[in-house]
């Protein structure tokens, strides 16, 4: 009797093309996220490439975009949480998706420099598309004011400012380890956390 196969489930042709890029940013470099490479990776065709996406920039935007569940996802839940645990919890708990998302693309953004009219064109997308920290900075000042309205964190803190802070210390953390291989003893996230609610 012959054995009957399980039929593969159907393959998402845009989604292999955006995992081979992000393989390709972290092995090879920017340099090294051609076509052709991609092509070969995934395997497929480069004009099945073109169909999904319309150049190089649409392709990077995708792969940063594949990231941004690790920090939204934590960001979104501050909102729901005020008023509940503590506001340090739940802050630290947004800073450590925050810190996820940054060491993950950080290397990608960082070579963007080295190619200036790239680095160009990926500003304008953002901005078109309105994406970028300014987003997340504003979720975080959102749920500080919302947990000032309550009583829990002092009304004399700018919440604009912790929010910023956040945003930068988890970059720099994250580009400082990468370009280093050390973290940076004293930027500890829970000490940070404290220190800017205290």
């Amino acid at each position: 009797m012959q054995r009957k196969t399980e039929r593969e489930p159907k393959r998402n042709r845009k989604a292999e093309i955006v995992e081979a890029a992000d393989r390709l940013l972290r092995e090879r470099g920017l340099s090294g996220v051609t076509t052709r490479a991609i092509a070969e990776a995934v395997p497929c065709s480069e004009g099945a490439i073109y169909v999904h996406f319309s150049g190089r920039i649409e392709l990077l935007l995708a792969v940063l975009e594949q990231s941004l569940p690790e920090m939204l996802v934590p960001l979104h839940a501050l909102e729901e949480n005020i008023g509940k645990q503590t506001p340090e919890r739940n802050l630290l708990t947004a800073l450590q998706g925050l810190q996820r998302f940054h060491e993950r693309v950080g290397p990608m953004l960082s070579s963007l420099f080295a190619e200036p009219p790239l680095l160009e064109s990926f500003r304008k997308m953002l901005d078109s598309r309105a994406k970028g920290p300014r987003g997340g900075i504003s979720r975080i000042a959102r749920y500080i004011e919302g947990e000032q309205k309550l009583g829990r964190i002092p009304e004399d803190r700018n919440a604009e400012m912790i929010a910023s802070i956040l945003m930068s210390a988890s970059f720099f953390r994250s580009f400082s380890a990468a370009l280093t291989g050390q973290t940076i003893p004293g930027l500890n996230h829970r000490d940070l956390v404290t220190s800017l609610l205290g």
